[in-house]
Parts: structure tokens; sequence; C-alpha cells
């Protein structure tokens, strides 16, 4: 059993990952700027903190006392929170930064941080038809505005406190998870969250129409949930110093991904396109050859598979609101 740290644990992946550490027998400190009752999953199991973790005395205080830490955290959301706040991005530098130092101070044995896809160089990512991101492709630097460039700097920072001090850091770079427990409304959700919650919600007002960011034509991959943080896990644990691409290779046009949400609802939509809607670039998909090369694996659910649970999770949630929602209004409440 080894004393492990994870920061962001309020959000949709790191709160799976907190679960999946305590069933491996670990003892979990759970850390988060939320309000607890806001966090996405919450394992009783785990030491659960609210704390801001900006802050370099609350990280000194967090890390002290555990082996390894894992750092999920950050200010960020679906292309329309990132493209519209890019200074809180940025500032999430500082919960990187402070949490190497805490971690350097403390003699952490291992830390992990998650990066990003948007980390890569803007002018590869022009063409729909992309033939898959390379870990190289990051430089020349010319990242995602505001949150791509925080990661990039982050990533750096890891690899000099790794260089300099012998901090065993370890990098993924996610592209697009998706499943359930995420974020499905109010701004900060991503794609396949997004089209699940616009077609759910269609349905069963009996709207017919479809409301999609830029044309349709632009590519992504999506990982599913239990796929990403299986490679977390694996990189983590690694002897892998470089950072790996953590996706999947099964890339689809926004359009794709829509057809895909209508088949599992049995419902069909008109689409119209929103032109000047935040879309980021134009085709983005990993390139898995190093992730193969070292751990022999690959993210692998398939994404009609991983999009039907998705779909199922939210649906139930957004009865639950409606129901809710009818006893609030009979009640006056």
């Amino acid at each position: 059993m080894k004393k492990i740290l994870v920061a962001g644990a309020g959000g949709f992946i790191a709160g799976h990952l907190v679960k999946r550490l305590i069933n491996q027998g670990h003892a979990v400190r759970a850390v988060d700027i939320k309000p607890l009752n806001k966090w996405y999953q919450v394992s009783e199991q785990a030491d659960n903190l609210v704390l801001d973790l900006r802050l370099r005395e609350n990280c000194h205080n967090t890390v002290n006392g555990q082996h390894e830490v894992f750092n999920l955290a950050a200010d960020m959301g679906g292309m329309g929170f990132i493209e519209n706040n890019k200074a809180a991005c940025m500032i999430s530098v500082l919960i990187n930064t402070h949490l190497l130092i805490a971690s350097r101070d403390c003699g952490i044995d291992r830390f992990f941080y998650a990066s990003s896809a948007c980390v890569y160089n803007g002018d590869k990512q022009t063409d729909p038809n992309n033939p898959g991101l390379k870990e190289s492709d990051a430089y020349p630097a010319l990242a995602e505005d505001g949150y791509g460039w925080e990661k990039l700097f982050s990533e750096r920072m890891c690899r000099h406190f790794r260089e300099d001090f012998g901090l065993a850091t370890r990098i993924a770079r996610f592209h697009n998870v998706y499943g359930p427990y995420g974020t499905y409304d109010g701004g900060r959700e991503k794609a396949p969250a997004a089209i699940c919650r616009k077609v759910i919600e269609a349905s069963v007002t009996g709207k017919k129409e479809i409301v999609i960011w830029g044309d349709g034509h632009q590519t992504r991959s999506f990982m599913y949930i239990d796929d990403c943080i299986k490679g977390i896990i694996d990189i983590m644990y690694s002897d892998i110093l470089e950072p790996l691409n953590l996706g999947s290779s099964e890339m689809v046009s926004i359009n794709q991904l829509v057809d895909i949400v209508e088949d599992i609802a049995c419902y069909k939509l008109a689409r119209t396109y929103d032109l000047q809607a935040p879309k980021g670039v134009r085709g983005r998909n990993s390139d898995n050859a190093l992730i193969k090369k070292y751990l022999g694996w690959e993210p692998s659910i398939p994404l009609k598979e991983g999009m039907k649970k998705t779909y199922d999770w939210i649906k139930v949630q957004i009865e639950q609101d409606r129901r809710s929602e009818k006893h609030a209004n009979k009640f006056n409440i």
C-alpha cells in the first residue's frame, strides 16, 4: 500500500482514478478546489480535502507524507471554455509548479502530470484528414493559445525537475476523454457529452433540430475513460521519460459523432451549423506508435461502445434533473 495524492480529484478523470487506486489497495488523498458537493465522484475511503493548489503552502501541506503524486488539476473544459478563458487556463501553471516544488522538498517517489493534445503545433492540424500527431509534433512550438501553452510549459517543468533534482516524472498527453460521471452541461462539456445531451433533450421535447459548432467536418479521436485510467497507471509506473500520447486512434468527424449518438437514441435530427462558435483545430488524431512500442498497448475501446455507456448515463442524469424540477415546481420550491 502506498500513500498517493490525486490532485483535481473532484474532476471527471481524476474521480475515476481515485476509485481505481483505492481498489488497488492504496491510501488516497483526494484534493480539489471545488466544494465537496460539486465533485463528480466522492470516494468515502479517500482522505478528501478542499484546497486551492495554486497556493504553494497548500501544496506542501498536502504533499507531505505521501509517496506519489498524480496531478490532474487544471481549470479547463471543452473548446467553448478554453477559447474564452485563456488567462484562467494559464493560471493553472501555478498548480503544477508548486506541486513539483513540494514533491521535490518532500521526497516524493513518482510524479504524474496530465498534459493534453492541445500542446501540438497548430500548423499540423489544419487538415481534417489528420494522419495522427506524433509526440515530436509538439515542436517547433505553436500550442493552443492559453491552455495548450500552459500544458507545454508544465511538461518542461516536469522534465527539468527530473533532470535537475532526480524527481521521477511521467507525462501523458490526453486526447479527448469521455465517459460517465463527466460534465455534460454548463459550458465546460466536451463534444461527446454535449452531443449526447442535445440529442437526449431533443428526443424528450420533440425538437427536430441540433446545432453543431463548426461545419461538422472537423475531426477528433475520443478515448473512453476506462482506457484512459489504464493508460495513466501504466505510464506512471513505466520507465518512459518522454511525454506519451494517450488517446484513441479511431478518428471521426463531428458529423460522424452525431450519427453515432442518433443511432443510439434512434432519433434523427436536422442539422444547423454555427460557423461562429468555437471549434478548435480542423483535424486532430493520436499517433500511437510510441505507446505501442513502449507498453505493447493502446486505447482500444470502440467509440460506439463507449458512447452507448456515456449516453445511457447522461440520459439518467437528465431524467433525474427533470423529475427534480417538476417536484420543485409542484411545491413552489
